[in-house]
Order: C-alpha cells, then structure tokens, then sequence
C-alpha cells in the first residue's frame, strides 16, 4: 500500500463509525459505541445503512481471508432489525463462514447490543474481482492491523458522508477518496446509506427493519443516484451511476417498521 492508499484509508468516511475488528479462531468479532450521530434523523435508533456497513466490512474479511491477495467484491447483501427495545448504546458483531466456494463466498454476521439482546442479523456474498491486478496484502488481515483507533463520528453519518436528499425518494452520494473502496469505486456501505435515504425520505419519522442489495455493476464515476418507490412501508430501490450514462448499478429492497416511541423529543 503506497503513501497515497495509506492516507485514503486513514481519511475515509466509514473508519469514523469506530468499528473495529479482530479475528478470533474462525470467526471475525467486531465491536463500535452508538453515537447520536449515527442515529436515523429524528429517532434514537440506529441507522440500518450502518449496520450494512458494517456487515459488508465483517463478512467482506471473510472473503478476503478466502481470495487473498484478490480483492473481494460485494455481490448482494441484506440486513434484518429486530423490533427495537430501546436505544443502543453499543453493539458487538459476529462474523462467521457461511459457505466457500471455489469462485463465491457466503458470510453471515450476527449483531447483539450491549445487553447481549439480538439486535440484527446479516449475510453478505462475494466473489474476486475481475481485474487480477486489484490486490490485498496479507497484513490486512492481523489483528492488530484491524484494531486500530478509529476516530469519532462529529456529525450526522449522511451530512459526513455528503449524501442528500434531493427530493421525496431520491437522494445522491458522490464518490471521492473518502467514500471509495480498494477497486476505486463507491464503497457498498455509502451505496447502502444513499438507499436509506432515498427509502425514508418517503416515510418520515421510520426506520428501516430490513435492506436487501443487489450490486449489478460499480458506482465508477459517481455519484450515484437512488430512486424509491414505497408503498405500504416497502420499497423497491434503483440505485443509478449518473456520471456513468446513468447505468444500473444496485437494486434494493427495504421496509420499514412503523415510527415507535424512540424518537427524539
């Protein structure tokens, strides 16, 4: 990793969730504190798009862990909620194999609170990318390289990350160093952020308590432009790279649960 991909890595958007990550035997166990900041605007609950995230983060090491040296792509992944009960402060992450094939990889992560309480299950799948030239050094995978400090989230995840909302069911996210993953593409975490939003801006005042992704071609040049359609508390997703001919690049599916009483005063 040269001086430059040092740096990207360092800046980027998603090491200010503050989740870091160890390897234990088979299985990769991450951990982070919930912060106001990565709350859904206008409710005490966690973002879904983070919980993706960080699904796509603890899964994608056990499809690195299976291509090394080559980068591993997301092909789908999908994120359930359970019924909340009550703001979380903090939340542990499992990661484990679900199946390893000789071209695919299947991960699934199960997340709890800080009481131990099922907070959310996920399961992403991969492939290596195409272009064998794309590589991971083995050194990405030490413990103590994936437990570095990870700074504090100091604003709201969508304002930090630039994604708006630009009318009911659509909003937009660039891609820039701080928001690209090794292939130089929009990171899927930032794709699952812009699909939130486009789905919410639908049903103010909700959460989502699932999104299923389904990654068809890269966001390349950005940024990419989200499109929902809701009825009934689902969603149908588009997610389109403008700066691309406005290719297809994600479809998703989200729904929400109805507003509780967590929401902010």
């Amino acid at each position: 990793m040269d001086r430059d991909d040092e740096r990207r890595a360092r800046d980027h958007v998603l090491r200010e969730l503050g989740f870091t990550l160890r390897r234990a035997d088979d299985e990769f166990h991450g951990t982070a504190a919930v912060v106001p900041e990565m709350w859904v605007p206008g409710t005490r609950s966690l973002r879904t798009s983070i919980l993706a995230t960080w699904t796509d983060t603890a899964a994608g090491y056990v499809a690195v862990e299976r291509f090394a040296p080559r980068v591993p792509v997301t092909l789908e992944l999908d994120v359930h909620v359970y019924p909340s009960r009550g703001e979380c402060a903090h939340v542990r992450a499992v990661s484990r194999t679900v199946k390893a094939g000789r071209s695919v990889v299947v991960a699934g992560v199960e997340f709890v609170d800080e009481h131990d309480e099922p907070l959310a299950v996920g399961t992403a799948s991969f492939m290596a990318a195409r272009d064998a030239s794309l590589t991971m050094q083995r050194g990405t995978l030490d413990a103590e390289a994936l437990d570095e400090p990870r700074a504090r989230l100091q604003m709201p995840f969508a304002q930090r990350a630039r994604c708006e909302r630009l009318e009911p069911g659509v909003a937009t996210v660039g891609r820039a160093d701080d928001t690209s993953n090794a292939s130089n593409t929009l990171n899927g975490g930032l794709i699952a952020l812009v699909v939130e939003e486009a789905a919410l801006s639908c049903t103010p005042g909700a959460t989502l308590c699932s999104m299923a992704m389904r990654f068809l071609r890269p966001v390349r040049i950005g940024p990419a432009i989200a499109t929902a359609d809701v009825h009934g508390g689902l969603g149908r997703v588009e997610v389109h790279d403008h700066g691309d001919d406005e290719r297809l690049a994600v479809v998703a599916t989200t729904r929400t649960f109805a507003a509780r009483d967590d929401r902010a005063a």
